[in-house]
């Protein structure tokens, strides 16, 4: 369920959130990083940012070159046994310890790995806002466990919004379907969910079939946390909703007593 005072601070102009971020180096790309922050600072502010992993060792060797640019304290774990994970174990001692400082509104959660879901789902049993960020290949069991879930292949350098990255593991059935045979992830655009969206728009109108763009969005990311209009190739949901002619009806309409135009929907007949 989305927290108050995250709808609160999307409909707001201003951050109200006060956020650590942790980053686990070992299941995150550095690649995304200004994305990232970018996309942390629309909920509040990160006043702890910390990363966790052994950057000793060659495969964070790429974060390496941003940490002091972003001011992003490495917080150096050693691999003391083979098979072992003690990044995971570092970073969710450290989550305890901030929760326990109440000093924070909400955790940003920079992971693809499932072993954060009950961290997860502890935070949110405090009150606090949880924002997880991470590939597709995340578990699904941690991306419902965090308020609001985003896919951090939308984030990167130039980045397509349309299209998502589906990972490449299957060279010949790449070659069965005419791909191209590669390592890297081949951008494919998911199926835009009809059903989903306009069973959220039924629960979220009043008696005359009309929705506020707010309330809509609120009810999507409590039904699905990881929905992201960026996926499908809009980048905010009004210009989905508005590109959406066949499915949906928009209206502006003057908020009382202002002179701002909120955004009302309902399903087209």
């Amino acid at each position: 369920m989305v927290t108050p005072r995250l709808v609160a601070k999307i409909e707001a102009e201003e951050p109200t959130l006060r956020l650590a971020v942790l980053i686990d180096a070992d299941n995150a790309q550095a690649a995304v990083i200004d994305g990232l922050l970018a996309e942390i600072a629309r909920f509040g502010e990160a006043t702890v940012k910390r990363i966790y992993g052994d950057f000793t060792a060659p495969t964070s060797a790429s974060w390496k070159k941003v940490l002091q640019k972003y001011a992003i304290k490495p917080m150096q774990q050693f691999a003391y046994t083979t098979g072992k994970n003690a990044t995971d174990s570092t970073l969710i001692i450290d989550a305890m310890d901030l929760l326990y400082t109440r000093k924070f509104d909400g955790f940003c959660l920079v992971t693809s790995d499932s072993d954060f879901t009950g961290l997860a789902m502890r935070l949110r049993e405090e009150g606090l806002t949880v924002l997880g960020f991470g590939e597709k290949k995340t578990p699904e069991a941690f991306r419902n466990a965090c308020h609001k879930f985003l896919f951090t292949e939308v984030l990167r350098p130039g980045a397509i919004a349309s299209e998502v990255a589906v990972p490449n593991s299957h060279p010949a059935e790449q070659v069965s379907h005419g791909l191209p045979q590669t390592s890297e992830p081949i951008l494919v655009r998911p199926e835009f969910p009809k059903t989903f969206v306009l069973d959220a728009l039924e629960h979220s109108c009043d008696d005359s079939g009309w929705a506020h763009l707010g309330t809509f969005g609120s009810y999507l990311n409590k039904l699905q946390p990881d929905f992201d209009s960026r996926t499908y190739g809009y980048k905010k949901l009004s210009d989905l909703v508005k590109a959406k002619t066949d499915l949906f009806e928009t209206e502006e309409r003057l908020a009382p007593g202002s002179t701002h135009k909120n955004l009302y929907m309902r399903a087209r007949k």
